[in-house]
This record gives C-alpha cells, sequence and structure tokens, in this order.
C-alpha cells in the first residue's frame, strides 16, 4: 500500500518551485520507487497487488491545487499506464480514490494557508483564495469529509476483492464530478459548473453543504 502524500494549496504565483518539487518527489517519486522495488518480485512469483492512495483530484483538478492534483494526476496516469502489462503478470493494481479527508494532513494545511504570505499575487487572486476557497473548503469538509477510519475500511475491501477493481472511489458524492469530465469530452461542461459553483453560486454552495 503506497500512502505517502504533502499537500499544497494557493495561489501559483506564492509556490516555490523547490516545494512543488519536494511534493512531486514525495506524491509520484516515492510511489514510483516503491513500485520499482516491488514489481519485479510480484512478476516472478506472478502474484501481487499494489494499492496506491490517490484522490478524486486525480480524476478532476481542483481551483487552488494546481499542483498538488498535477501529482495525483501523475500517480493515475502511472498507474494507468502500468496496469495493463502488470495483468500479464496476474498482479493486480488499485487506486483507492477518496475525497477530503478529516485529519491532520488538512487541518495543518490550511492552518499554513491562512498565515501564509500572498504578497506575490494580485490583491483580487489572494481574496478569492482566503474569502472564497478555504470558507468554502471548511464546508466542505464538515459536511463531506471522511474519517481515517472509513478510508481504512474502503482500503481493506479493495485489498480483500475477489477481483480488485483498478480504480476505488470511496465518496459517492464525487461521482457526478467525475462523470461531468466524462460526458463532455472538451471539458467545457465541468469549466462551467465549477466556474459558476465558485463564483456565481458560491453562497448556495455553501448553504448548501450546510
Amino acid at each position: 500500500v503506497s500512502n505517502a502524500g504533502v499537500g499544497m494549496a494557493g495561489p501559483l504565483e506564492c509556490q516555490s518551485l523547490s516545494a512543488m518539487q519536494s511534493l512531486m518527489d514525495t506524491n509520484f517519486f516515492g510511489l514510483v520507487r516503491l513500485v520499482k522495488e516491488v514489481l519485479p518480485d510480484m512478476k516472478r512469483r506472478r502474484g501481487g497487488h499494489i494499492v496506491v492512495i490517490s484522490s478524486i483530484m486525480g480524476l478532476q483538478g481542483i481551483v487552488f491545487n494546481d499542483i498538488y492534483s498535477a501529482s495525483k494526476f501523475a500517480v493515475e496516469g502511472f498507474c494507468e499506464s502500468l496496469v495493463v502489462q502488470a495483468l500479464r503478470f496476474n498482479v493486480a493494481i488499485s487506486l483507492v480514490e477518496p475525497g477530503p479527508v478529516m485529519t491532520e494532513f488538512e487541518t495543518k494545511l490550511y492552518e499554513e494557508a491562512e498565515r501564509a504570505d500572498y504578497s506575490r499575487t494580485d490583491p483580487e487572486t489572494a481574496e478569492i483564495f482566503t474569502n472564497l476557497y478555504l470558507r468554502n473548503s471548511k464546508d466542505v469538509f464538515a459536511s463531506l469529509g471522511q474519517t481515517p477510519e472509513d478510508i481504512a475500511e474502503h482500503t481493506l475491501r479493495v485489498i480483500e476483492a475477489a477481483r480488485p477493481p483498478f480504480r476505488h472511489q470511496t465518496n459517492a458524492a464525487y461521482t457526478p464530478m467525475a462523470a461531468l469530465k466524462h460526458a463532455d469530452p472538451s471539458g467545457a461542461l465541468v469549466t462551467d459548473a465549477f466556474y459558476k459553483l465558485v463564483f456565481k453560486y458560491d453562497a448556495v454552495l455553501r448553504f448548501g453543504l450546510r
């Protein structure tokens, strides 16, 4: 089970390249290093199961999570490319894709975001992040967040499955979001939906979550 991960949220201009590289080294290359270690022996034995804790943000990018989403997209692409070869050797690969999970990971992330310096971006972007994104995110976590124990139960079901799924989403509330993306290959539908949620109907979104 590959579960190492770090987060990053905020305006792109306020994030250093070194911090981005460090995040990718953990979230993506940490997985690659692990798979390189275990896959050869699994192939020799013609049996094994690699379970990767990914994220719903590996399927759909979320505003102000540019680099974190990029790392999870990399994880998804890596596993999607590898799974066909692995199946030839009777090795299963499963992606567990949670939405928000209520842990110290997220608490620390948002505490750091509230204290951060946003002078490197324009005032409008800083305002959108601090007064729209952070406020809405707290409502999302309070309303839709899962416990670590819940994610562990989902992961256990994936491990014990007779035919392990390639993808397993843990939170049904995010299924429509993923479906929107597949419904319109041009990307216009999901982009328009998210734009309206963030900039036109954010008060309705918060009310609905509460």
